[in-house]
């Protein structure tokens, strides 16, 4: 017999709290979108990200979907040529990267910024193209970090020459670039948490690490105080993790671009009147 096929397009590992092992799927096909969980998964086990699989039978409980593993048909990672392979999207080519720090460095003036710009977008690329930015929320796939921080630079490119009032673009350049830094230590590349995660978090990790590259380049400490700040409130309130809330327009600025970037990309990855949690509603496709 066969059963419809879905590509997996993220996924996560958890336990029960009887200790036993499940993962929860994100899988997609070219009708919809459905989020699973499947009991009795083991972490290292397939089906992984990119991986095609098929379900003899879905429970739903409330909205909820699961089965058991015996239920779930796990087939190969799927072609270039499959129907189903554009599905799990890609990291974006160097060239598309490239082009965005090129146009948004024409928007500065600090002649001692603009350097670390290139060279830490230039730093970044690989890294961000091989981690997720998330296991199950948004952009959680492999090479998701790269396109979540582009997508960002990419509005403030459209962003910046409509702003009718002055504010210094590379507070918020560099403070995009490293916003999710600390992402390559709370995941690894197939999304799995790390202990970096609960011990620092990422918010943590990136301001520290932006923090020092400003300090070792010899940035002015009013200036480096700034550009981290926009990385310690980018998740708007302390509700949401921000250590710190906005109170700079840059820091406003990523805050907004963040949340923008984040929430259509976990609307994308719903199913038509899924509640997603995350959001707080349930999404209408």
């Amino acid at each position: 017999m066969n059963y419809q096929e879905y590509l997996v397009v993220a996924r996560s590992n958890g336990t029960t709290r009887n200790g036993s092992p499940y993962v929860m799927l994100k899988v997609a096909s070219k009708e919809e979108t459905l989020n699973i969980n499947v009991w009795d998964v083991q972490p290292n086990s397939d089906p992984v990200v990119g991986q095609l699989v098929s379900f003899v039978s879905l429970k739903d409980n409330a909205g909820k979907k699961s089965c058991s593993l015996p239920d779930m048909v796990i087939g190969k990672m799927a072609s270039p040529g499959h129907p189903l392979y554009n599905l799990l999207p890609r990291p974006i080519a160097r060239e598309e990267w490239d082009a965005c720090i090129d146009h948004l460095a024409k928007f500065c003036s600090d002649t001692t910024l603009v350097p670390i710009i290139r060279d830490f977008a230039d730093k970044l690329y690989r890294p961000y193209s091989e981690y997720p930015a998330a296991n199950n929320v948004h952009h959680a796939y492999p090479g998701g970090l790269l396109n979540h921080t582009h997508q960002m630079l990419h509005m403030f490119e459209g962003l910046y020459p409509c702003l009718p009032y002055p504010i210094k673009p590379e507070r918020v350049i560099l403070a995009i670039l490293f916003h999710d830094y600390g992402k390559v230590y709370e995941y690894n590349r197939q999304g799995d948490t790390q202990p970096d995660m609960y011990l620092l978090g990422h918010i943590f990790l990136s301001a520290h690490k932006l923090n020092n590259v400003l300090d070792e380049k010899g940035i002015e400490k009013e200036e480096v105080k700034r550009i981290v700040h926009c990385v310690l409130a980018h998740h708007g309130t302390r509700e949401f993790g921000s250590p710190v809330v906005p109170c700079t327009q840059e820091a406003s600025i990523v805050n907004y671009l963040d949340n923008i970037s984040a929430k259509t990309d976990i609307m994308e990855g719903s199913g038509n009147m899924e509640q997603n949690f995350f959001l707080g509603t349930h999404v209408v496709k």
